[in-house]
């Protein structure tokens, strides 16, 4: 259904509208049982707050009726679905973007198994693969079912902080550059210069996240579990490992974001003009600027995994047992050197098959929560004020 945000008329209408794979897969199946656990509890709460009835109700009419003129003046400030009440829209925003972080991650993550595994330089004979599904195909049948889930639990750890603070950080700054630059009006340079300070955000977070769960998703990661892999790069790497690619990842992550918002918000003005709740057009935005963005910066992405997996220790034999990849200017020479122009661009087939329902998912899932939140709080608002009176 399209629902048409807050209707200002008196006259109201619903419209229907490890090398050992056991070991892996043992270790994988757990986290993602604690996970689905941990997420199941959380989304019957949000969801048990949420009141209002978004679709799938009968068509309902009420007649008109008179009302006061402060009950009319009541309905002519509610705040729209863009506008949210004062006070409340750094909360709502946090709370849309973690679950939808959330969601984003989890339900791609073996796509982007995939990917990594499709990036390394020097694949083991036994991790050469063709395509994602054959790829999918044959980590499932070798290694076990659960072996694509592995690093799942730390990467929702991360995501859920890691897209409250992106969303809520782009959601304020997009509209106080808005004001500045072009008021009354939406502008694709405060679009993109929002999208690229929360990435800032973003990164710090989830860095250490990401360095832990690429190492786990290569072929015969030599980690049992998350704590494992963790105490180990502290202990051999020190701290400084977890944000080692943090620099290339801004370099990559700032033009993909900025690429992103700005198809967002211009395919938005297209599809769905007065900005209501629409979730076929925020769907299919989401999807097409993801696809847009991460086609852009797969190079990127390359030099990003090689700084975070180290693949270079299984190469650099006889020229010292301590060699890192220690920068993207160092990581890019070594890709050049082993794959050429076109190893800038392995895995560019997974990585777009990952971000476009990837983004699709988090946008649609991030504007249901905002929607499905602000009206649950205008209609709280409103009895309140309806009680007071009485």
């Amino acid at each position: 259904m399209e629902a048409d945000g807050f209707v200002r008329r008196r006259r109201m209408t619903a419209e229907t509208t490890g090398n050992d794979p056991g070991v892996a897969g043992a270790s994988a199946g757990a986290e993602v049982r604690w996970l689905g656990g941990r997420f199941w509890g959380v989304s019957e709460s949000i969801v048990g707050s949420l009141t209002p009835r978004i679709g799938g109700e009968t068509e309902l009419q009420t007649v008109d009726f008179i009302r006061s003129a402060q009950d009319a003046q009541t309905e002519d400030t509610e705040p729209d679905y863009e506008g949210l009440p004062q006070g409340a829209s750094t909360s709502t925003h946090m709370l849309a973007g973690a679950v939808a972080g959330i969601m984003e991650h989890c339900l791609m993550f073996p796509i982007d198994c995939v990917k990594t595994r499709m990036q390394s330089l020097q694949p083991d004979p036994a991790a050469r693969y063709r395509n994602v599904m054959d790829a999918l195909r044959r980590i499932v049948a070798t290694e076990g079912v659960w072996r694509p889930m592995r690093g799942l639990n730390v990467t929702a750890i991360g995501a859920g902080p890691a897209h409250a603070l992106y969303f809520a950080s782009y959601e304020k700054l997009k509209k106080t550059l808005s004001d500045v630059i072009h008021p009354g009006a939406n502008s694709h340079l405060a679009n993109g210069t929002a999208g690229c300070a929360a990435t800032l955000l973003h990164d710090a977070v989830m860095n250490p996240a990401e360095v832990v769960k690429q190492r786990m998703q290569m072929y015969n990661s030599p980690y049992g579990g998350v704590m494992d892999c963790i105490r180990a790069v502290w202990q051999k790497e020190g701290p400084a490992a977890f944000y080692r690619s943090y620099t290339t990842q801004l370099t990559m992550n700032v033009p993909f974001q900025a690429l992103h918002f700005m198809t967002y918000e211009y395919l938005q003005e297209l599809l769905n003009p007065h900005r209501q709740y629409n979730p076929s057009s925020h769907m299919l935005s989401g999807a097409l600027a993801g696809a847009i963005a991460a086609a852009a910066t797969t190079p990127l992405d390359v030099c990003k995994t090689l700084l975070n997996t180290q693949e270079s220790l299984t190469l650099g034999q006889g020229q010292g047992a301590h060699r890192h990849i220690s920068g993207l200017a160092h990581a890019f020479r070594t890709v050049y050197r082993l794959g050429g122009l076109q190893g800038f661009f392995k895995g560019v087939q997974a990585r777009i098959i990952y971000q476009m329902p990837s983004t699709a998912i988090s946008w649609s899932v991030y504007e249901f929560f905002k929607y499905g939140l602000t009206k649950h709080q205008h209609n709280k608002r409103r009895a309140q004020h309806m009680e007071a009176e009485i």
